[in-house]
């Protein structure tokens, strides 16, 4: 009787001790063996103001992105003026982590500071784009694990964008991006990163991009997938047959921005020059969403993550853009104000039936 008293303390113990394992398993744990999981981030969380989000980003997640605070208009605001504070936190907090920092982005249209749109002159403009690489690149060598070199350069066509890039020093600025920062960084991973990169068409112009950047002797690592997709609507097709034929040229690829929109908008990609007029209709989730769309949402994410575990061996890290639906980008666009909810995390910071669906993966 003794016996089997013991036998099943023991066997209680042993059930709890199972269940608060798997209570506690986190997508870092969880997908440690196939690739990086990250999150965007924001200056309050890089500065760890709220002790509820540092243990969630602690806790959940292996890679960081600073959300908005290396863009050319936060870092470099002035001719020779560069403001590092919160760019070398964020790598403090990595290393404090042990979680590699990506950087976003060094070259971008948009989110520039005003003296840099104000440069008429080519030959200035050359010596602005030379030295802001050069300059932050090399602050974060050895440092950083990955740059986002070149952010958004391709229309959806596939043709290079009209961007003030393109105007001042030509078609073969992306490659001279990529020149220098291997140049100022040499041991860091360098990517291109685009949305709706894909669809066919900007598929192949990004394809060609890359083969530019290759003929000319210069080292790109891989290619960003976003992936700001919408609920319903992910293209796993595509999804694959991108993953293939970047992998196809020697890259490795990245799912850079990953969210899954659950609001209604009038157009798909991810320029944050489109915007919409503010219409209660196009916020139908104000006061919380029916719990089948965040079913729904789950089938969507668990689909994407068989995809992403298909092709572990090509794919080396899956980044979320944000860490939980309450700072979310989709909340102010394409119309500012909207109650969204993309993301695994909910504004509480508990888990929604998408962190659960991706976790029955493993």
């Amino acid at each position: 009787m003794k016996k089997n008293l013991f036998i099943n303390v023991i066997l209680a113990l042993t059930f709890i001790c199972i269940s608060a394992t798997i209570a506690h398993k986190t997508l870092r744990s969880a997908f440690k063996k196939d690739f990086l999981i990250g999150a965007a981030i924001n200056a309050s969380q890089i500065e760890e103001k709220n002790d509820a989000e540092a243990t969630l980003l602690r806790e959940q997640f292996s890679a960081i992105t600073p959300e908005n605070i290396m863009k050319a208009e936060v870092i470099h605001p002035g001719w020779d003026r560069y403001n590092f504070t919160l760019a070398d936190k964020i790598i403090a907090l990595g290393e404090k982590n042990h979680m590699v920092v990506n950087g976003h982005t060094l070259i971008w249209h948009s989110q520039l500071p005003l003296f840099a749109r104000q440069i008429q002159q080519a030959d200035s403009f050359r010596t602005y784009f030379t030295e802001h690489i050069n300059t932050i690149a090399s602050r974060y060598k050895g440092k950083i694990y990955s740059w986002d070199v070149v952010n958004e350069a391709l229309n959806e066509d596939g043709t290079m964008r009209k961007s003030v890039f393109l105007e001042k020093l030509g078609n073969d600025f992306v490659t001279e991006a990529f020149r220098l920062a291997e140049k100022a960084s040499p041991g860091t991973e360098l990517y291109y990163n685009d949305y709706n990169n894909e669809q066919p068409k900007k598929r192949e112009g990004c394809i060609n991009l890359i083969k530019k950047i290759q003929d000319a002797g210069v080292r790109i690592d891989g290619v960003g997938i976003q992936g700001h997709w919408q609920k319903g609507k992910v293209p796993l097709k595509e999804i694959e047959e991108s993953i293939l034929a970047y992998h196809a040229l020697g890259l490795k690829v990245m799912i850079t921005e990953l969210d899954i929109e659950m609001l209604p908008r009038n157009f798909d990609g991810a320029d944050v020059a489109n915007r919409q007029a503010s219409n209660p209709a196009l916020n139908p989730y104000a006061a919380g969403i029916p719990d089948q769309l965040l079913q729904d949402q789950a089938t969507d994410y668990a689909n994407l993550f068989k995809l992403f575990l298909k092709h572990r061996d090509k794919i080396t890290r899956v980044t979320f853009w944000g860490m939980h639906d309450g700072q979310s980008w989709l909340n102010g666009w394409p119309i500012r104000g909207r109650t969204n909810y993309p993301l695994l995390f909910d504004r509480a910071f508990s888990p929604k039936p998408a962190f659960h669906a991706i976790m029955a993966l493993k």
